[in-house]
């Protein structure tokens, strides 16, 4: 356990939760080759395309259903299917972020059958129709220099708020020039590192090993390299209480949650069941202090998709009117 340090400081933003989150019903989801390139979280299956989403519809459903039991608005976001199909729409965060300041922003991913999932009519509509008031509407892609580099939104940056800070990993996903970019026009300070697998390759994304609530941080530290390991540990502890995760638990999606809360502020952490069931019974402890603990079984979209929960869900921290 890390050092207790954080318990002396006050944040100084007060948003780092949501209780509004945007998801995407997984209508095409399936294996996606484009993306297993440089997703080791990825596994191909023998089932049918029908049974696979059907298991995935199921999945998503019963998350929806348990999420608003607990309090969460969550805003599905119906699409009709392009052209080219789109298997990894159920994760809606890595093509937009919604900032506290009312902005929205749209990133450019790396694979062309992502790039099909941004639909911003449709996103800005469904905002619009449940009242929030966009400040702004910003899309990165459109920069001409930028047209090589990708910057896959909270699938690469983790933010925390209230610190004006976001932590990211680098990996053809994760543009360090575009990021810096990003960062200096939105007024966060950029912390970035390398990190390496078992197979030598980088995390291909920063939030399977990485997660930032109000009061905590899950890290799998592990990956990275020491003399960048002792800096974000050490940034991290000035007002978070840090849990470590190993490897192993990155793989099972211990470090792809996110701590939302709901509509009487209860603090609530989405999780899959499978990093619940990885997670030590010390964790937990140290997790449940900073709120409800909340399992899904989302076991068909974390071995084919290569995502978890985290990645299922878009926050959306603009106003409402």
């Amino acid at each position: 356990m890390r050092s207790l340090d954080f318990l002396s400081h006050k944040p100084k933003l007060a948003v780092q939760n949501t209780r509004h989150v945007v998801m995407v019903p997984p209508k095409e989801f399936g294996f996606n080759p484009q993306t297993a390139a440089d997703n080791e979280f990825q596994h191909s299956s023998s089932l049918t395309s029908e049974k696979i989403r059907e298991r995935a519809m199921s999945e998503f459903q019963r998350m929806v259903t348990a999420l608003r039991e607990n309090g969460v608005n969550v805003m599905p976001l119906d699409y009709s299917p392009s052209k080219m199909s789109t298997p990894d729409a159920v994760f809606p965060n890595n093509w937009f972020c919604s900032l506290p300041n009312g902005e929205l922003h749209l990133f450019p991913m790396a694979c062309a059958n992502r790039r099909e999932e941004v639909r911003t009519d449709q996103l800005t509509q469904l905002l619009t129709q449940h009242s929030f008031h966009l400040k702004n509407v910003q899309d990165h892609w459109l920069d001409d220099a930028i047209h090589e580099s990708f910057l896959e939104s909270t699938g690469v940056m983790i933010f925390d708020h209230q610190n004006r800070e976001l932590y990211a990993g680098l990996s053809q996903r994760c543009d360090r020039d575009l990021l810096e970019r990003f960062a200096e026009q939105v007024g966060y300070r950029a912390i970035t590192f390398q990190t390496q697998t078992q197979s030598g390759t980088p995390v291909y994304h920063t939030n399977v090993m990485m997660a930032v609530g109000e009061r905590f941080a899950v890290i799998c530290d592990e990956v990275i390299p020491e003399f960048e390991r002792r800096y974000v540990i050490k940034q991290l502890a000035k007002t978070k209480q840090v849990i470590s995760i190993n490897a192993e638990q990155m793989a099972h999606f211990c470090g792809n949650i996110l701590q939302l809360e709901n509509a009487k502020g209860n603090k609530l952490i989405a999780m899959s069941q499978s990093a619940f069931d990885h997670f030590s019974d010390a964790q937990k402890a140290q997790l449940a202090s900073h709120g409800k603990l909340l399992p899904f079984d989302v076991s068909t979209i974390e071995s084919i998709g290569g995502g978890s929960v985290r990645c299922m869900l878009a926050e959306v921290f603009a106003q409402q009117q």
